[in-house]
Protein backbone atom coordinates (compact mmCIF):
# COMPACT_ATOMS: atom_id res chain seq x y z
CA UNK A 1 0.00 0.00 0.00
CA UNK A 2 1.63 3.44 -0.58
CA UNK A 3 1.14 3.38 3.61
CA UNK A 4 4.20 0.92 3.04
CA UNK A 5 1.88 -1.87 5.08
CA UNK A 6 2.22 -4.97 2.78
CA UNK A 7 -1.32 -5.80 0.40
CA UNK A 8 -0.84 -8.85 -1.43
CA UNK A 9 1.03 -11.77 -0.49
CA UNK A 10 1.46 -14.74 -3.24
CA UNK A 11 2.29 -17.94 -1.90
CA UNK A 12 3.44 -20.97 -3.84
CA UNK A 13 3.11 -24.53 -1.94
CA UNK A 14 3.92 -28.26 -3.32
CA UNK A 15 1.04 -28.28 -5.39
CA UNK A 16 -1.04 -25.29 -5.30
CA UNK A 17 -0.81 -21.54 -5.05
CA UNK A 18 -2.22 -18.98 -2.57
CA UNK A 19 -3.21 -15.68 -2.28
CA UNK A 20 -3.62 -13.47 1.06
CA UNK A 21 -4.92 -9.79 0.78
CA UNK A 22 -4.19 -8.04 4.16
CA UNK A 23 -6.17 -4.57 5.41
CA UNK A 24 -4.04 -1.90 5.40
CA UNK A 25 -3.30 -2.17 8.77
CA UNK A 26 0.26 -2.09 10.50
CA UNK A 27 -0.59 -3.74 13.63
CA UNK A 28 -3.48 -6.14 13.07
CA UNK A 29 -3.05 -7.51 9.32
CA UNK A 30 -6.16 -8.73 8.66
CA UNK A 31 -6.88 -11.02 6.29
CA UNK A 32 -9.38 -9.47 3.53
CA UNK A 33 -9.38 -12.48 1.12
CA UNK A 34 -7.91 -15.83 0.60
CA UNK A 35 -7.36 -17.65 -2.77
CA UNK A 36 -6.70 -20.78 -3.23
CA UNK A 37 -5.39 -22.68 -6.87
CA UNK A 38 -7.64 -25.74 -5.68
CA UNK A 39 -10.59 -23.80 -6.25
CA UNK A 40 -11.66 -22.63 -2.63
CA UNK A 41 -11.57 -18.85 -2.03
CA UNK A 42 -13.01 -16.94 0.63
CA UNK A 43 -13.60 -12.80 0.93
CA UNK A 44 -14.76 -10.89 4.27
CA UNK A 45 -15.83 -7.63 5.07
CA UNK A 46 -14.42 -5.38 7.04
CA UNK A 47 -15.90 -6.41 10.32
CA UNK A 48 -14.59 -9.66 9.14
CA UNK A 49 -17.87 -11.46 8.51
CA UNK A 50 -17.64 -13.70 5.18
CA UNK A 51 -18.67 -11.66 1.78
CA UNK A 52 -17.96 -14.13 -0.51
CA UNK A 53 -17.40 -17.61 -0.46
CA UNK A 54 -16.09 -20.32 -3.16
CA UNK A 55 -15.65 -23.80 -3.89
CA UNK A 56 -14.90 -25.94 -7.04
CA UNK A 57 -18.45 -26.39 -6.74
CA UNK A 58 -19.53 -22.41 -7.10
CA UNK A 59 -20.13 -19.64 -4.78
CA UNK A 60 -22.17 -17.75 -2.55
CA UNK A 61 -22.41 -13.96 -2.27
CA UNK A 62 -23.34 -12.99 1.63
CA UNK A 63 -24.79 -9.45 3.44
CA UNK A 64 -22.96 -8.70 6.31
CA UNK A 65 -25.81 -9.97 8.58
CA UNK A 66 -24.90 -13.59 6.78
CA UNK A 67 -27.93 -13.70 4.69
CA UNK A 68 -27.38 -15.26 1.30
CA UNK A 69 -27.69 -12.67 -1.54
CA UNK A 70 -27.06 -15.02 -4.34
CA UNK A 71 -25.54 -18.31 -5.23
CA UNK A 72 -24.17 -19.82 -8.32
CA UNK A 73 -23.09 -23.09 -9.66
CA UNK A 74 -20.01 -22.85 -11.95
CA UNK A 75 -21.08 -24.69 -15.39
CA UNK A 76 -19.47 -27.90 -16.81
CA UNK A 77 -17.56 -26.60 -19.14
CA UNK A 78 -17.24 -29.80 -21.10
CA UNK A 79 -20.85 -30.10 -21.50
CA UNK A 80 -20.57 -27.34 -24.53
CA UNK A 81 -21.96 -23.58 -24.28
CA UNK A 82 -23.36 -22.38 -21.16
CA UNK A 83 -24.73 -19.04 -19.98
CA UNK A 84 -22.27 -16.92 -18.75
CA UNK A 85 -22.17 -15.89 -15.10
CA UNK A 86 -22.98 -12.37 -14.29
CA UNK A 87 -19.98 -10.42 -13.61
CA UNK A 88 -19.24 -9.73 -9.63
CA UNK A 89 -17.40 -7.17 -8.05
CA UNK A 90 -16.04 -6.14 -4.59
CA UNK A 91 -14.00 -3.59 -3.65
CA UNK A 92 -12.39 -4.75 -0.44
CA UNK A 93 -10.81 -1.05 0.47
CA UNK A 94 -9.96 1.84 -1.84
CA UNK A 95 -7.09 0.20 -3.53
CA UNK A 96 -7.81 -4.02 -3.64
CA UNK A 97 -10.87 -5.14 -5.28
CA UNK A 98 -12.21 -8.69 -6.85
CA UNK A 99 -13.84 -9.08 -10.11
CA UNK A 100 -15.63 -12.59 -10.71
CA UNK A 101 -16.09 -13.66 -14.37
CA UNK A 102 -16.36 -16.91 -14.26
CA UNK A 103 -14.55 -19.93 -13.07
CA UNK A 104 -11.23 -19.72 -14.38
CA UNK A 105 -10.99 -15.54 -14.68
CA UNK A 106 -11.43 -14.50 -11.21
CA UNK A 107 -9.02 -11.49 -10.92
CA UNK A 108 -7.24 -9.65 -8.32
CA UNK A 109 -6.32 -5.86 -9.18
CA UNK A 110 -4.22 -4.11 -6.80
CA UNK A 111 -4.11 -0.04 -7.54
CA UNK A 112 -2.07 2.74 -6.78
CA UNK A 113 -0.48 5.76 -7.59
CA UNK A 114 -1.76 5.43 -11.18
CA UNK A 115 -0.61 2.25 -11.51
CA UNK A 116 -2.32 -1.35 -11.22
CA UNK A 117 -1.02 -5.02 -10.80
CA UNK A 118 -3.88 -8.24 -12.07
CA UNK A 119 -3.94 -11.31 -10.04
CA UNK A 120 -6.16 -13.86 -12.40
CA UNK A 121 -6.80 -16.64 -9.30
CA UNK A 122 -9.17 -18.35 -11.11
CA UNK A 123 -8.58 -21.84 -11.84
CA UNK A 124 -10.56 -24.93 -14.57
CA UNK A 125 -10.56 -27.80 -11.34
CA UNK A 126 -14.18 -29.10 -11.85
CA UNK A 127 -16.10 -32.08 -10.71
CA UNK A 128 -16.27 -35.15 -12.33
CA UNK A 129 -15.81 -39.01 -12.43
CA UNK A 130 -12.04 -38.07 -12.52
CA UNK A 131 -11.81 -35.83 -10.15
CA UNK A 132 -10.15 -35.67 -6.45
CA UNK A 133 -13.31 -33.25 -5.24
CA UNK A 134 -12.02 -32.74 -1.17
CA UNK A 135 -14.89 -34.04 1.14
CA UNK A 136 -18.24 -31.82 1.55
CA UNK A 137 -21.25 -32.02 3.05
CA UNK A 138 -23.95 -30.05 1.37
CA UNK A 139 -27.02 -28.81 2.87
CA UNK A 140 -30.17 -29.40 1.93
CA UNK A 141 -30.79 -26.66 -0.44
CA UNK A 142 -27.47 -27.07 -2.10
CA UNK A 143 -28.13 -30.91 -2.67
CA UNK A 144 -31.89 -30.40 -4.27
CA UNK A 145 -30.07 -27.64 -6.33
CA UNK A 146 -27.80 -30.33 -8.12
CA UNK A 147 -30.51 -32.87 -8.05
CA UNK A 148 -32.68 -30.27 -10.59
CA UNK A 149 -29.66 -29.54 -12.63
CA UNK A 150 -29.14 -32.86 -13.47
CA UNK A 151 -32.85 -33.73 -13.54
CA UNK A 152 -33.41 -30.75 -16.10
CA UNK A 153 -30.32 -31.97 -17.93
CA UNK A 154 -31.92 -35.30 -18.26
CA UNK A 155 -35.06 -33.28 -19.92
CA UNK A 156 -32.89 -31.23 -22.57
CA UNK A 157 -31.52 -34.80 -23.74
CA UNK A 158 -35.01 -36.59 -24.04
CA UNK A 159 -35.67 -33.56 -26.25
CA UNK A 160 -33.35 -33.41 -28.35
CA UNK A 161 -33.52 -37.44 -28.48
CA UNK A 162 -36.98 -36.81 -29.62
CA UNK A 163 -36.29 -33.76 -31.95
CA UNK A 164 -33.52 -35.90 -34.03
CA UNK A 165 -36.29 -39.20 -34.04
CA UNK A 166 -39.59 -38.20 -34.09
CA UNK A 167 -41.09 -40.86 -35.54
CA UNK A 168 -39.15 -43.76 -33.61
CA UNK A 169 -41.42 -44.86 -30.56
CA UNK A 170 -37.25 -46.39 -29.40
CA UNK A 171 -36.20 -42.50 -28.06
CA UNK A 172 -37.83 -42.90 -24.92
CA UNK A 173 -35.94 -45.94 -24.24
CA UNK A 174 -32.38 -44.63 -24.81
CA UNK A 175 -30.44 -43.61 -21.73
CA UNK A 176 -28.97 -40.56 -20.57
CA UNK A 177 -25.36 -39.75 -21.57
CA UNK A 178 -22.52 -41.13 -19.27
CA UNK A 179 -21.82 -38.02 -17.71
CA UNK A 180 -25.68 -37.39 -16.56
CA UNK A 181 -25.29 -40.55 -15.11
CA UNK A 182 -22.22 -40.08 -13.22
CA UNK A 183 -23.52 -36.78 -11.73
CA UNK A 184 -26.48 -38.62 -10.46
CA UNK A 185 -24.58 -41.29 -8.90
CA UNK A 186 -22.49 -38.78 -7.15
CA UNK A 187 -25.37 -36.53 -6.10
CA UNK A 188 -26.54 -39.42 -4.28
CA UNK A 189 -22.94 -40.53 -2.51
CA UNK A 190 -23.27 -36.83 -1.28
CA UNK A 191 -26.76 -37.30 0.28
CA UNK A 192 -25.45 -40.36 1.98
CA UNK A 193 -22.84 -38.40 3.56
CA UNK A 194 -25.30 -35.33 4.34
CA UNK A 195 -27.11 -34.53 7.78
CA UNK A 196 -30.62 -34.81 6.16
CA UNK A 197 -34.00 -37.12 6.74
CA UNK A 198 -34.52 -39.88 5.28
CA UNK A 199 -37.79 -38.40 3.23
CA UNK A 200 -35.41 -35.66 1.51
CA UNK A 201 -33.18 -38.29 0.87
CA UNK A 202 -35.56 -40.13 -1.02
CA UNK A 203 -37.14 -37.27 -2.87
CA UNK A 204 -33.56 -36.40 -4.09
CA UNK A 205 -32.80 -40.23 -5.60
CA UNK A 206 -36.37 -39.71 -7.59
CA UNK A 207 -35.75 -36.65 -8.61
CA UNK A 208 -32.09 -37.59 -10.40
CA UNK A 209 -34.01 -41.28 -11.17
CA UNK A 210 -36.82 -40.04 -12.94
Amino acid sequence: YPSGNLAIIIIRGRDQLTCIVQEDELKTTKIRALFQSDGRSTCYYPNGAEWINMSIQGGQYLDQAGNRVRRWMWPDLSQGPHAPLSPIFVSLNRHVGVRILAQDKIFVSFLAKGRQAKFNMGTKVQVGAGSQAPPTRLGEDELLLLAFRVRILQLFDRMRGCINFPSSEQWNKIQPPMYLMTQAVKILELCMAADISDELRSSIKAIVKA
